[in-house]
C-alpha cells in the first residue's frame, strides 16, 4: 500500500485546529460560553499614544462583525475548516486501500 505523506496529515491537523478555534469563537459570538475578557490589537504608532488609544474604534469579540444566513465568519471557519480536515482524513485513510 501507499504511505500517506506526513505533510498531508499535518495539513489536516492544522486545518482542523483552525476550525476548532473558529468553533470556539463562534460559540462566544452566539453566547454559548464566555470568551476572553478583552480583545487585543496592535499598538498604535507615532503621535500622542494615549490619545490614539482612547479614540481607537472598538470591536467586541462577542459580536459578529458580519453574518450570512445567521452564520458568522467564525461559524463559517468552523464549518468549512472542520469539513475540509475530515475530508482530508477520510481520503488519506482510503489512499492506502486503493489499487
Amino acid at each position: 500500500g501507499r504511505v500517506v505523506p506526513v505533510a498531508t496529515l499535518l495539513a489536516g491537523l492544522t486545518i482542523l485546529a483552525s476550525g476548532l478555534i473558529g468553533g470556539y469563537h463562534a460559540g462566544v459570538e452566539y453566547g454559548w460560553w464566555e470568551g476572553m475578557t478583552a480583545c487585543t490589537a496592535a499598538p498604535p504608532s507615532g503621535g500622542d499614544l494615549l490619545d490614539q488609544i482612547m479614540n481607537a474604534p472598538l470591536q467586541r469579540c462577542d459580536v459578529p462583525a458580519w453574518t450570512l444566513a445567521g452564520v458568522s465568519l467564525a461559524g463559517f471557519n468552523f464549518l468549512l475548516s472542520t469539513g475540509a480536515a475530515l475530508l482530508i482524513f477520510v481520503l488519506t485513510s482510503r489512499q492506502g486501500r486503493m489499487p
